[in-house]
Parts: structure tokens; sequence; C-alpha cells
């Protein structure tokens, strides 16, 4: 804290990131969802969407914080799984690696 009682930038910053960790882990658990969702067995177009979703806002907040790669690793998620109208495995197994790639990101920082 500052002489004047405000907070320092790196001090908010980091107040911010601890209040939106958990959102951030529960996104990064709806992508791994989605990478599910993709497969023959299990595919759902909804949970496919929900993904395309959580890896938008993913993109957003982590650019935010500075994590620019897992940014670009967020929109290939979206990318990956949006407007999908059929199974497709090789998609899950990229989303999937995607999810695992941004919750190393988010252990690593935290």
């Amino acid at each position: 804290m500052q002489q004047d009682g405000t907070l320092s930038v790196d001090e908010a910053m980091a107040l911010l990131w601890a209040r939106f960790l958990p959102h951030l882990h529960e996104r990064v658990r709806v992508l791994e969802a989605a990478s599910g969702a993709l497969l023959d067995e299990t595919f759902a177009p909804a949970a496919c969407a929900e993904g395309g979703a959580a890896a938008h806002k993913l993109a957003g907040v982590l650019g935010s914080f500075g994590l620019h790669a897992g940014t670009h690793l967020a929109r290939e998620a979206e990318a990956l799984c949006s407007d999908v109208a059929q199974p497709d495995p090789s998609a899950s197994a990229r989303v999937a690696e995607i999810a695992s790639q941004i919750r190393a990101m988010l252990t690593e920082r935290a």
C-alpha cells in the first residue's frame, strides 16, 4: 500500500487476480467438458458452444493479466468450439490440450 493509503497497480492487479482465479478455473473446466463434447460418443453442440463462450472470456481476461500466450490458446479453442455441426475427435484432442496448457499457466501464476 502506498503512503496515501491507495493500492499500487501491482497490488490492485494481485487482488483482481485472486478474485478472478476461481472463475478462470471454472472456465477451463468448461473447456475440458467441451473437449469431451466434441467426441462421437458424447457429441453435444450446446456444450461445444459453452466451451467457445468460456474460451472467449478466457482470452480477454488472460490478456488483461499479461498471459498473452493464454489469450492465443483460448482464441484457438474458441474457434475450434464455434459452429460445430458434427463430432471432431481431432478438435477434441486439441481443446483438451489447450485446456491443460491454460490450467498450467494459471497454476504457475498463482
